[in-house]
């Protein structure tokens, strides 16, 4: 009977001190978030990353907070040029918050300035699939197969938009010269019931 009396003592107070332990660590991680929001607040993104790295190991709702503060240093180091930094920092949100459309957009829309139209068509291609019907992400990579001359796929995406939206004047417009393309591509045909005829034979000289 004491055997067991005790062994619920000692049961009770582990419970005990994990319940202090994690009371301690959230107590840690409200004052670290605190401080990462302030930091945020001043511009200061690389203190509010590393504040708020340390709240969310403490306690995984501050992820959130994070992911925004990546987003917030993203947004300054692409205004600087800073275009490769800028990536790093949209991608370390996306792995925080792997169904946010607006990170995607923000990280696409700066691999369109770097020019790397692969991974950008791959970004509006995840947002597509988030919201798939929203109009200007359609235009947008449809603007992307036209500059890298993939007609078929931007006519897709642009007759995808005129479904959506027939009015739509950036679609309409780029229909227009993406049929122009289609034509001047096409292969010349002869009209109907007239074959090629081969040249006259050269004449002889006398």
């Amino acid at each position: 009977m004491k055997k067991h009396s005790a062994l619920t003592l000692i049961m009770a107070l582990t419970l005990c001190c994990t319940q202090f332990a994690q009371a301690q660590g959230n107590k840690e991680a409200n004052k670290l978030a605190r401080e990462g929001a302030e930091a945020s607040k001043n511009q200061d993104y690389d203190k509010a990353v590393e504040l708020l790295r340390k709240a969310s190991a403490l306690d995984h709702k501050y992820a959130t907070d994070l992911a925004a503060v990546y987003q917030g240093r993203g947004y300054a180091f692409a205004k600087n040029q800073q275009l490769q930094e800028a990536i790093q920092d949209y991608t370390e949100a996306l792995k925080i918050k792997p169904n946010d459309p607006r990170i995607y957009e923000q990280r696409a829309a700066v691999e369109m300035k770097m020019r790397d139209y692969d991974k950008a068509l791959a970004d509006y291609s995840e947002i597509i699939k988030l919201k798939p019907n929203e109009v200007r992400y359609y235009n947008y990579r449809a603007y992307i197969y036209e500059t890298k001359e993939d007609i078929q796929n931007s006519m897709v995406d642009v007759e995808k938009v005129l479904k959506l939206d027939p009015n739509n004047q950036e679609a309409n417009a780029r229909k227009q010269r993406l049929e122009q393309k289609q034509a001047e591509s096409a292969p010349l045909t002869p009209p109907p019931g007239v074959s090629p005829k081969a040249s006259p034979p050269a004449k002889k000289k006398p």
